[in-house]
């Protein structure tokens, strides 16, 4: 009876997902990677409270490892954590093979080309994990452009 019980208990698993919306408009992404990322212990409470700003974060190489900068994980406001010593703002570790790696570095060097962070999520696993995307700057008229494609979608979609 009591081993039925455990069988049968499943994990209540939300599937929370942050997305960097600011980077779709003003990136065309030309590959994606799927990233692992360096955390401190309460930052990962906070990604279940939705508690992160993405819009300004950008990826910088260091010495041949990859940091996500600018990726404001607000403090937990329920732990015995010292906010005094806590930076939001910190520069976070990016896990990656060392192939993706070395193809992001070379790709970075190429003109124009940067990577951005497009979205975070929590795994199965409970793991939280960053899609990093090797990005394109757009100009003002493919973001003007873009403007009109989504009102004439949302135009269409209501008419119907």
């Amino acid at each position: 009876m009591l081993q039925h019980y455990f069988t049968t208990m499943k994990r209540n698993k939300e599937n929370i997902v942050i997305d960097n919306r600011k980077a779709r408009f003003n990136y065309t992404f030309l590959d994606e990677y799927q990233a692992g990322i360096v955390l401190q212990g309460c930052e990962i409470k906070s990604i279940r409270n939705n508690d992160v700003n993405m819009s300004d974060s950008y990826c910088t190489f260091d010495d041949g490892e990859l940091f996500v900068k600018n990726l404001h994980i607000s403090p937990y406001k329920n732990s015995g954590f010292s906010y005094k010593d806590y930076d939001p703002k910190r520069d976070r570790k990016i896990l990656l093979t060392k192939r993706e790696l070395r193809k992001l570095d070379k790709a970075v060097k190429t003109k124009g080309n940067t990577i951005v962070p497009a979205k975070m999520y929590i795994n199965e696993k409970g793991l939280v994990k960053l899609t990093i995307c090797l990005a394109k700057g757009k100009h003002n008229y493919d973001k003007s452009q873009a403007i009109k494609e989504r009102d004439l979608s949302r135009e269409m979609r209501d008419f119907e």
